[in-house]
């Protein structure tokens, strides 16, 4: 359901700001948003609270972030809650983003090696992935897990390519029980 409830209402407000010509701006002020309500949880709790009425917690949204936010946002923030959708402003707001990325053609790419890489290497692994994949630029995030012995496991959305050496350990692994049980 709150699947559903994400794609309805990111969908209206990305048909909206290619309507209006503001996807960059409301794609900034999406990921300002997020930052300032997970920092604020009160502020979430307070909206999400059932024996606050309606009609004072659109005078909160209007109290905080009149002037804050574009207009576009600002119907935006005040639909959601009218409708009682401010719990999954967080879904809604992540998924806005991805489909942003998506159109922009962002990927988001998650690398974790066994030791740390250095600037140059971290270059050579984005230009890769920028020649192997159809993103124009990417997000990158690095990680380290000493566990993998060496190699590297690159994460873009559901698609994983495991290099690592711990991995091809474990495949031999397998090969080699395989042959055993096979005599």
């Amino acid at each position: 359901m709150a699947k559903l409830v994400s794609k309805v209402y990111g969908d209206a407000l990305l048909e909206a700001a290619q309507d209006r010509d503001c996807l960059d701006r409301l794609y900034e002020e999406v990921q300002t948003l997020t930052a300032v309500l997970k920092e604020n949880r009160d502020l979430i709790q307070l909206l999400n609270h059932p024996q606050v009425v309606k009609e004072e917690k659109l005078q909160i949204i209007e109290n905080v972030f009149r002037g804050r936010v574009s207009d576009e946002m600002m119907g935006f923030l005040t639909t959601v809650v009218e409708k009682g959708r401010q719990n999954d402003i967080f879904d809604i707001f992540q998924y806005f983003t991805v489909q942003v990325k998506e159109q922009k053609r962002i990927g988001t790419a998650y690398v974790t090696t066994a030791v740390e890489l250095t600037r140059t290497q971290k270059e050579q692994v984005m230009e890769r992935l920028l020649a192997t994949t159809s993103y124009t630029k990417f997000e990158m995030n690095y990680a380290t897990d000493p566990s993998l012995i060496g190699g590297m496991v690159i994460r873009i959305g559901d698609r994983v390519v495991d290099s690592s050496i711990k991995t091809r350990l474990q495949d031999l692994k397998r090969q080699l029980m395989d042959v055993q049980l096979a005599q």
